[in-house]
């Protein structure tokens, strides 16, 4: 197993470990528990630019990193949304709309799969990742230190990446319509 893939297994691995924290956190439990749950989250988050930058820098690709990446990435910012609109700071709407689209992706791809070919993350996949991740950042951080100067930045990250979510899932299955349609 190279360094890439082993990222790519822990990343999916502390996904519990920060629902635990964060409930923790959010019941009753130290605000410890909601600093940790912040910190594994960013651990997690972090995993998936290091993972890929080694796995293309040093040619360690492979089909098992193309199809669990990404999966890893949907199970921590599905974890975190769902957590979120159980605190009320994500409304489920929302949630549904970056669900929705990820299942269809996750779908588009293992069918794909099937077929014996792999759809990698494209440009704007890794952008809405990208965003969806650093609104959730904001979000745990509670607006953190923009509440104070009244910049709502994290409904703004939050509103750029829903509507990137929609962009990268448009141009997800406008390019890859054959697989739905051999």
């Amino acid at each position: 197993m190279n360094l890439p893939n082993l990222l790519t297994i822990i990343r999916m691995a502390l996904v519990p470990v920060f629902i635990v924290f964060f409930y923790i956190g959010q019941n009753g439990g130290s605000q410890l528990f909601a600093v940790l749950a912040l910190l594994v989250f960013v651990a997690a988050s972090v995993t998936d630019a290091v993972d890929g930058y080694i796995a293309r820098k040093y040619n360690m690709t492979t089909n098992f990193g193309a199809l669990m990446d990404p999966l890893a990435d949907k199970l921590l910012v599905m974890s975190a949304l769902v957590c979120l609109v159980g605190r009320g700071d994500v409304p489920g709407w929302m949630a549904i709309v970056i669900l929705a689209r990820e299942f269809a992706v996750t779908g588009l791809r293992t069918v794909a799969a099937a077929d014996g070919v792999v759809i990698a993350a494209g440009a704007t996949g890794k952008v809405k990742t990208a965003l969806q991740m650093t609104a959730i950042t904001v979000l745990l951080l509670r607006n953190w230190p923009f509440y104070h100067i009244g910049l709502p930045v994290a409904d703004i990250m939050l509103w750029a990446a829903v509507i990137m979510t929609l962009v990268s899932g448009v141009e997800y299955i406008l390019k890859n319509r054959q697989v739905f349609f051999k």
